[in-house]
């Protein structure tokens, strides 16, 4: 049984956005504007995700490209930032995309599987735990996975806060 996220605290959120930004400032001069989302289908993967990224292990994530199209939300950017919330809405992390790609499920490379930082953070069982992540987020749409459908795949830099910020991200 797993239990639904919250959604965002969007006041927190720009609270978070705003003190990165005050810090940044020539950063977010061009990368103005941010997203605010959580990780995962449930509160509780919303949170171990989002502890291996305060962790330092992950630095990577997978989305299917349908959500976006579906949801009519733009698609990620490299520059672009988001503010991650745990599984009770709550900001912890501001995120800077620094790479994208889009390839099917058995197009991803061991070295995208190890950065997602997930499980052993090897390609089997990225591809294993993917397989049903994917599975799950496509009937609670009422679709059926294909593993032929292209998926984003992003790595990413924590940048905000401070004691968290990777020391080789550039705000």
């Amino acid at each position: 049984m797993t239990t639904p996220m919250s959604s965002p605290d969007q006041d927190a959120a720009a609270a978070m956005w705003r003190d990165y930004a005050e810090a940044h400032p020539a950063v977010t001069r061009v990368f103005d504007d941010y997203e605010v989302d959580q990780f995962g289908d449930s509160a509780e993967l919303a949170d171990e995700l989002l502890d291996l990224v305060i962790g330092g292990r992950k630095r990577a994530t997978s989305s299917l490209a349908s959500e976006y199209r579906d949801e009519a939300e733009p698609f990620p950017v490299i520059g672009a930032h988001w503010v991650a919330c745990d599984g009770r809405g709550t900001p912890r992390a501001v995120l800077r995309t620094i790479e994208l790609r889009v390839a099917p499920l058995l197009q991803v490379d061991a070295d995208f599987a190890h950065d997602e930082g997930e499980d052993d953070r090897s390609l089997e069982s990225w591809r294993r735990e993917h397989r049903r992540f994917f599975t799950r987020v496509c009937e609670a749409r009422g679709t059926h996975y294909d593993e032929a459908e292209d998926l984003i795949l992003e790595r990413f830099a924590v940048v905000w806060p401070p004691e968290l910020a990777d020391r080789t991200s550039s705000g």
